[in-house]
């Protein structure tokens, strides 16, 4: 296997720089309700790692001292963090976009239904991961019940407009593959997805976003014991696109970690390697110069958003031909 870095000085493309920062992405905590076979940061109900009331506010003032385009929050599920309600408010008063990266059935257990409103009254943006938009594959995936429960939430934020065109509202879907292989065609998924929710469950969502899973955390167990790990890797190099590389999710982001140390990544901070050559690595001295002019860390992991059309937080990198 060719080294990552080699690759990138094959096409040159190496070394990897950041261009800006426009996203200011937090993963506030591993708790989770579930504990789903992919998961890069191997999140559980078991997690006791939860961003502090510090750290959020840590954050709460990079934000504001910064025109940051974004805030992405993540997990485990971050609304189990007691500290996210406070800390979402806080933002929405000044009108930042906001995502949050919920499994959507935590919304479906009384502790956690107040977030309902909340995302509908601060114009919360909410993206959802649904492995695929048939009952018994997901369920296979997630565990028996989960399809239903991911349906009936959907169902509620389309009542109150999210999903639903001019409201301002956006639910946007993330289709990871269930296997060891790469995501099919965004546009196709989305169609597909959107024609089988609509007609099967008269549920509506913005739009797909399709991720390729990292060979990192409980997904490179999974291709370990399945004997997988070779194949995908070697699946993963051949696909690599270097028209994707101009819009590498870690060239316009910085990543906080429920610690508040800063990584290039979320896949990196699940490989605990942190922003480096001397720059501040904590939310505590952040310096914004410095670090949307850094040099990215990379490794053979990143064949993951190099990969077919590119992926990213946001799905695609690369236009389809």
């Amino acid at each position: 296997m060719t080294g990552f870095d080699e690759k990138l000085r094959q096409v040159s493309r190496f070394p990897l720089l950041a261009k800006a920062i426009d996203i200011f992405q937090m993963n506030v905590g591993k708790r989770c309700n579930l504990q789903c076979r992919h998961c890069h940061v191997q999140a559980t109900p078991a997690h006791r790692e939860l961003m502090s009331a510090e750290t959020f506010s840590a954050c709460a003032k990079i934000i504001e001292n910064n025109s940051f385009s974004t805030v992405d929050i993540t997990g485990g599920a971050p609304e189990m963090n007691p500290h996210l309600d406070e800390f979402l408010q806080g933002i929405a008063r000044k009108g930042r976009r906001t995502i949050v990266r919920s499994n959507l059935v935590i919304l479906v257990e009384k502790s956690y239904r107040k977030f309902i409103d909340i995302y509908e009254k601060n114009g919360i943006e909410i993206i959802a991961s649904l492995p695929d938009p048939r009952r018994e594959k997901t369920d296979r995936q997630r565990g028996d019940g989960f399809f239903q429960s991911f349906i009936d939430i959907v169902h509620e934020l389309n009542l109150r407009g999210y999903g639903r065109e001019g409201s301002g509202l956006v639910l946007n879907l993330v289709h990871n593959p269930v296997g060891a292989y790469l995501p099919a065609s965004q546009p196709a998924l989305e169609s597909e997805y959107r024609r089988r929710m609509s007609a099967e469950q008269q549920a509506f969502f913005n739009h797909l976003f399709c991720i390729t899973n990292m060979p990192i955390g409980r997904f490179l167990t999974y291709l370990n014991q399945s004997g997988n790990l070779t194949e995908y890797w070697q699946t993963l190099e051949n696909a690599f696109n270097p028209g994707t590389v101009e819009n590498l999710m870690c060239r316009n982001t910085i990543s906080i970690d429920w610690t508040g140390a800063l990584f290039d990544c979320d896949f990196n901070q699940v490989l605990e390697l942190p922003v480096n050559h001397g720059l501040p690595a904590h939310v505590s001295g952040f310096d914004l110069d410095s670090l949307q002019q850094r040099l990215i860390r990379t490794g053979d992991h990143c064949y993951g958003c190099t990969a077919g059309l590119g992926s990213s937080c946001q799905g695609e990198l690369a236009a389809s031909e």
